[in-house]
């Protein structure tokens, strides 16, 4: 399986369905999992929103991932088993252009500050190099329409490669 990480808004959904239909591959995204399946343990007053019931989510997922093909799109990555990847790429998406996808989907105040804090701080890329193996971890630039076809090259090269290296 792949990882699709990142800050919300830096375009892991895009990457994520496109490369899916590109490669073949079948397309999980987990904030829609968790909605479908109500897999929340209570609820985030700060930040409005539900907390993910994390061994719901891994309870769910485990066959998927076992059959293999499948590209998972989250933007935390710490509670997803280290087996289960064999590629991690974590978005990354300049201030500007991250400050206007945020605000468009209608994030303000603590929410929109706190998810630009995390870009600048390279929180979640961070993250994934300290919950896998660095080698398997790339950072990626979505900025632009250009990087999107760039990364979408980059990350079928990837596959292709490691499909002939490991079949």
């Amino acid at each position: 399986g792949f990882l699709s990480s990142g800050t919300p808004g830096v375009g892991k959904t895009t990457l994520g369905k496109e490369l899916a239909s590109r490669a073949g591959m079948t397309y999980v995204n987990v904030g829609d999992m968790a909605k479908e399946g109500e897999l929340y343990e209570g609820f985030d007053e700060e930040y409005d929103c539900p907390i993910l019931d994390e061994d719901r989510v891994i309870d769910e997922l485990e066959d998927k991932m076992s059959e293999g093909g499948v590209i998972v799109d989250y933007h935390g990555c710490d509670f997803f088993p280290e087996r289960w990847f064999h590629i991690v790429f974590v978005l990354r998406t300049e201030n500007s252009f991250l400050y206007d996808r945020l605000e468009s989907r209608g994030y303000k105040g603590k929410k929109l500050q706190d998810n630009i804090q995390c870009e600048i701080f390279q929180t979640l890329y961070e993250e994934a190099v300290l919950s896998y193996r660095e080698e398997i971890v790339h950072q990626l630039p979505s900025n632009t329409p250009e990087d999107l076809e760039r990364n979408l090259d980059q990350i079928t090269q990837w596959i292709e490669q490691w499909m002939k290296d490991n079949n």
